[in-house]
């Protein structure tokens, strides 16, 4: 649970970085960014965290399905945030892809201290 509160922390900073680098009148498409890598990393983390302590052997196979759905679901995000919610593109793509690198990194991290360093 404390790698959703870095996730939750790492979008406040992203978001107070978009501000500054947008304005204010860009909150709705830099929260709209957000809002979609916070939600699905923040899934994913939990429901690998619950796997490995209950089954680790079936984290690989679990981020592999993983990988597959969040493609599907960030394409139709973005697809639908940018035609159907009239956003404006340069913002929400700026804010959607830093949340969406440094997000990953967060969830990187994760799995290392899940899985430890292996490299001795």
């Amino acid at each position: 649970m404390t790698a959703v509160w870095w996730m939750a922390g790492a979008s406040a900073l992203v978001c107070g970085l978009g501000v500054i680098a947008f304005g204010v009148e860009a909150s709705r498409e830099i929260l709209a960014g957000l809002a979609g890598p916070l939600i699905v990393g923040s899934a994913s983390v939990v429901l690998t965290e619950r796997t490995h302590r209950v089954q680790p052997a079936r984290v690989m196979p679990l981020m592999m399905t993983a990988f597959v759905v969040k493609m599907i679901v960030f394409g139709a995000y973005v697809a639908v945030m940018l035609a159907a919610a009239s956003l404006r593109p340069v913002p929400f793509a700026v804010s959607f892809v830093a949340s969406f690198i440094v997000l990953h990194l967060i969830e990187a991290f994760r799995l290392r201290g899940l899985f430890g360093d292996r490299r001795a």
